[in-house]
């Protein structure tokens, strides 16, 4: 077994049952500050998170730089369009993997997604991954998509996208635990449930329906969600 296949599974391994931060922010808002996100990157880490999902090459740099756990890299557009539901936007092209390559992420995470793509094809932007040693997880919104991603290649596959496209309409304000069960049954790699996790009891039932990692977001580094949700409350 060659180093790369063995750092590879300890990156894998070291996220097993763990719970990941998705430290975020976008350009326009207060936190977006890089001193101000890397205060939160070691805030969650603190606080226990065994992994970081990052988006843009300069967070992914000062993790890499500063944290010794798992990092996934991604991009996304500054402001996202009208038709969001309608394209692909993380990690859309080989410009923007490159970008995450040379930061030093140890996951990209890429659109899998059945929406057409703005360049170059899904398989490509895989090959490349795979050709300079990285993981690749596939962020899906559908069962299809997920075992698409398998097919193809993809080291995980996360239910990121579930509810926010076109073919999987939101159909309440929990996790997706239905794909998360099919996919699990389904899949010989990591399935890593994201999106719309607010409390402690959701990560529990993750785990029991075999999540891999799970991913959290807004729940911990969105203070200005958090917020409506307690001011909003009776609206």
């Amino acid at each position: 077994m060659n180093n790369i296949i063995i750092i590879i599974m300890n990156i894998i391994e070291k996220l097993k049952h763990e719970v990941i931060i998705s430290v975020q922010a976008m350009p326009d808002e207060p936190l977006y500050d890089e001193a101000a996100l890397t205060a939160m990157m070691k805030s969650v880490i603190n606080g226990g998170a065994k992994g970081l999902r990052l988006a843009g090459a300069r967070d992914v740099k000062n993790a890499k730089k500063l944290f010794d756990v798992p990092v996934i890299g991604l991009t996304k557009p500054d402001k996202l369009p009208e038709n969001w539901r309608e394209i692909v936007y993380i990690t859309p092209t080989l410009k923007e993997v490159d970008e995450l390559i040379k930061a030093n992420a140890d996951i990209i995470a890429a659109d899998a997604t059945q929406r057409p793509r703005p360049k170059e094809s899904l398989e490509e932007i895989l090959k490349y991954i795979k050709e300079n040693n990285k993981l690749a997880m596939a962020d899906i919104s559908t069962f299809e998509e997920g075992i698409n991603a398998r097919k193809l290649g993809f080291d995980m596959v996360s239910t990121t996208l579930s509810g926010y496209t076109q073919n999987s309409p939101m159909a309440n304000n929990i996790p997706d635990f239905e794909l998360l069960s099919k996919l699990t049954k389904e899949l010989d790699c990591p399935v890593i449930l994201e999106g719309r996790i607010w409390e402690p009891e959701e990560v529990d039932k993750a785990f029991e329906l075999g999540a891999h990692s799970v991913v959290i977001g807004s729940a911990v580094t969105r203070p200005q969600l958090i917020t409506k949700r307690f001011c909003e409350r009776n609206k």
